[in-house]
């Protein structure tokens, strides 16, 4: 059953996950007052690169779990409030920086990357894998009670 649909979301999921970790792209940008930048990426800060690790692993052991349902549906459950959680921790780290640097008052401007929306992508595939494995359940208890 490792065909399913939500276990390719699961698998996209985990593969946006290990792109954010792993192939380390900046988020957000800032050019300083002497016209040098400074960048926050995925590997800047540890507990922002411990959360997409923990995202990743969940996500792609979910995705063999397909025999046990329940335990399935908990951990993409589980996994999708820690990518939530990765948005927010993101949001914060970063406005931290940033206020850091406007009040040593280095900051000239600040932009977020494209690669800072890569998390809602996972959020949406999380969502989904949800959605199918619930849908699943729900066949099952379907066919037990016609027995």
């Amino acid at each position: 059953m490792i065909q399913r649909i939500q276990s390719v979301y699961l698998l996209l999921a985990s593969l946006i996950g290990a792109f954010l970790g792993f192939y380390n792209p900046h988020l957000w940008r800032a050019r300083l007052v002497n016209n040098n930048y400074r960048y926050f990426s995925g590997q800047s800060d540890y507990k922002y690169f411990v959360l997409t690790m923990i995202i990743i692993l969940l996500a792609f052991v979910s995705i063999f779990l397909f025999k046990k349902r329940r335990l399935q549906l908990r951990l993409t459950i589980l996994n999708l409030f820690l990518s939530i959680g990765l948005i927010v921790l993101q949001y914060f780290l970063i406005q931290q920086t940033e206020t850091s640097l406007i009040v040593a008052e280095m900051l000239d401007t600040a932009t977020y990357l494209p690669a800072a929306f890569i998390p809602i992508p996972m959020v949406v595939l999380l969502f989904l894998a949800a959605r199918g494995i619930r849908k699943d359940e729900k066949l099952i208890r379907s066919l037990d009670r016609l027995r």
